[in-house]
């Protein structure tokens, strides 16, 4: 018999991205009954203003939370990380997870330098700044901001292969410059074989999935479980009007078709 079945588990992204996050826990606790919400009529989230995606990310999850009730909230994505855990803290009577790039497992890995490869929103941002001065530990960490590589991942989990010699231009910057990459956006582990691929197997790759699995696992005080027999929702709250591919790549990693964010209306108060 699985711990406590009935645990639930919302993870929320502006995209696809934050699947790998899912797939981090999922692996660590199977048992957890999953629910995805990605905001993709807002995407991308790192070109919104602070405040919008304040809003947004606030009146979403808060709503969903409100009217179908979770354990505990993932918010699986870097740029809304930096800005809305405390809010959320305050509104929610739950445990709120966020993710930042993994700064300080990287330099610990790091014998020349790390490159941080993240949203331009992520680089420019002076939370990522406070991580690399407070745990780079003296390492030099070499900047990539990147909007590219997250519709590239988006692409990937539709169907559509991957460009590496395009890849290879964007993260030309950090060619035999680095040994240790942070992988700081959620979307990247989901092409993390191809940018292996590009900078070379001499280069450890880094991202925070595993680190954000085992809080899970801490804060809701269970471990392993039996897999859910049932499938896993996920909405959207803008659905295209073809998701064929994402749908079965969706139905590998356990989850139904997408379905239109239930709460009408949530964003106009």
């Amino acid at each position: 018999m699985s711990d406590h079945p009935q645990y639930k588990a919302l993870i929320f992204d502006s995209g696809v991205g934050g699947l790998s996050v899912y797939r981090e826990i999922q692996a660590r606790l199977p048992q957890l009954s999953y629910t995805y919400l990605f905001d993709n009529a807002a995407y991308p989230y790192g070109e919104l203003a602070q405040d919008t995606l304040l809003h947004r990310v606030e009146a979403l999850v808060t709503g969903l939370v409100e009217q179908q009730g979770f354990d505990i909230v993932i918010i699986a994505c870097n740029t809304a990380s930096t800005i809305v855990l405390p809010v959320l803290r305050s509104r929610l009577n739950i445990p709120v997870v966020g993710v930042v790039p993994a700064i300080k497992p990287a330099s610990v890995l790091a014998h020349k330098a790390v490159g941080l490869i993240a949203t331009p929103a992520t680089i420019t941002r002076q939370y990522t700044h406070d991580l690399i001065r407070d745990f780079a530990l003296n390492k030099s960490v070499e900047l990539l901001g990147s909007t590219r590589l997250v519709d590239m991942a988006e692409e990937k989990l539709r169907g559509q292969p991957v460009d590496l010699e395009e890849l290879a231009t964007i993260l030309s910057p950090l060619h035999n410059q680095i040994d240790v990459a942070v992988l700081g956006c959620t979307h990247f582990p989901l092409i993390k074989a191809e940018i292996q691929t590009v900078l070379g197997e001499e280069v450890i790759l880094v991202d925070s999935g595993q680190a954000i699995a085992r809080r899970v696992e801490e804060l809701l005080e269970i471990s392993a479980g039996e897999q859910q027999e049932s499938a896993h929702n996920i909405f959207s709250s803008a659905p295209p009007w073809q998701e064929d591919a994402l749908n079965r790549t969706l139905a590998q990693l356990g989850f139904s078709p997408v379905r239109p964010y239930p709460l009408q209306g949530v964003l106009d108060h």
